[in-house]
């Protein structure tokens, strides 16, 4: 690539905003240009605005942006910007990103778009070839532009760990998720509500995973998306941990494979973005656990830089066929890194 494509962050200061900006550090193809956030924001350098909770330091370059209002006059204005990120609210990013859309490329982690009949909702590794419904989107709405969107944290790292297990024929799929604090955001729950506690309640969640898996496992039939037709069934949790959603997932196939002929799958599946050498696919986007009591949060949410989702404990099960733990780093390959990922993928191929 001749040179790198300047983006805009669109909800900059906040969790999903602040892991964009990380993992734009250094990044071969991309680099920040504009950094956008809300009306009490904008106007001050990013150091000032911005409550910085990464682990590592905001870096000085950063700092010293000076943040504009989310609207496309004020990003156009700031500087001259190829793609757009999207980490706002689901509840603001709807009309904005529209906006946004009509002149540029958006890479949305908000819902507001997720099921839209002519939005690809992308899991690189999973589903690249409904990026098709971009020209589609494009001329339906007659925009230069277009919106693709990335799923809801829990989402990805269980349609990837189901995706290889469609060779087997994929019939039902029960999840009860167990998920990390720093999902609800910044500063998220309050301390006395998860301390000696779990939250067996999580807004939307159970509904967007089970609308969400669908779409993204079906087929492209040229105009629109046809869901997968097998059934799931969610029940999410907030526990005490800072990082890391791990998922207890019970699988029904239509064979009877053996526990080391689900092993093999999940190693060897790769995706488009491992073929394409994308700069933010990891190696592996599954890595198996062999020990009895891992994945664990604090161990594995970091394989491949937190961008590989880990399975483990895999077994048979007397109702259903299979069952295994899953997890993944939900604000890396469960937000930001899913956009970046998805934004490569894109440009390799054409469309950004």
């Amino acid at each position: 690539m001749s040179s790198k494509r300047k983006v805009a962050i669109l909800g900059a200061t906040g969790a999903v905003g602040q892991r964009f900006i990380q993992l734009l550090q250094g990044h071969p193809w991309f680099c920040v240009e504009v950094l956008a956030a809300s009306e009490r924001s904008a106007g001050k350098k990013y150091k000032d605005a911005c409550n910085w909770t990464m682990e590592s330091n905001l870096p000085p370059e950063i700092g010293e942006m000076t943040v504009t209002d989310t609207n496309v006059e004020a990003v156009e204005k700031a500087g001259n910007v190829d793609l757009v990120f999207s980490a706002l609210p689901g509840d603001l990013a709807g009309p904005v990103e529209t906006e946004f859309a009509k002149a540029y490329p958006v890479f949305s982690k908000a819902s507001a778009h997720r099921m839209d009949k002519d939005v690809p909702l992308i899991i690189p590794e999973v589903n690249p070839d409904h990026l098709a419904l971009i020209p589609v989107q494009r001329k339906l709405r007659d925009w230069k532009g277009f919106i693709s969107t990335d799923p809801n944290c829990s989402t990805i790292q269980l349609v990837i760990s189901l995706k290889p297990l469609m060779g087997f024929g994929l019939s039902q799929v029960v999840v009860s998720t167990m998920q990390a604090l720093s999902g609800a955001g910044y500063p998220g729950v309050p301390s006395l509500d998860i301390i000696d506690n779990v939250i067996p309640y999580i807004s939307k969640e159970e509904e967007k995973l089970e609308a969400e898996a669908l779409k993204l496992l079906g087929s492209f039939n040229g105009k629109e998306v046809r869901n997968a037709s097998f059934k799931l069934s969610a029940s999410c949790n907030r526990v005490n941990v800072k990082d890391g959603h791990l998922e207890s997932v019970f699988v029904k196939l239509d064979s009877n494979p053996s526990v080391e002929e689900v092993e093999e799958a999940f190693r060897r599946f790769q995706g488009e973005p491992q073929r394409l050498k994308l700069p933010s696919a990891p190696e592996h986007p599954i890595v198996v656990k062999k020990e009895q009591n891992r994945p664990q949060p604090r161990y594995d949410r970091d394989e491949g830089k937190g961008m590989s989702i880990v399975v483990g404990r895999i077994r048979k099960d007397p109702i259903m066929t299979v069952k295994y733990m899953c997890l993944g780093h939900n604000t890396i390959r469960g937000a930001a890194g899913a956009g970046l990922l998805s934004a490569e993928l894109a440009v390799a191929k054409g469309l950004a």
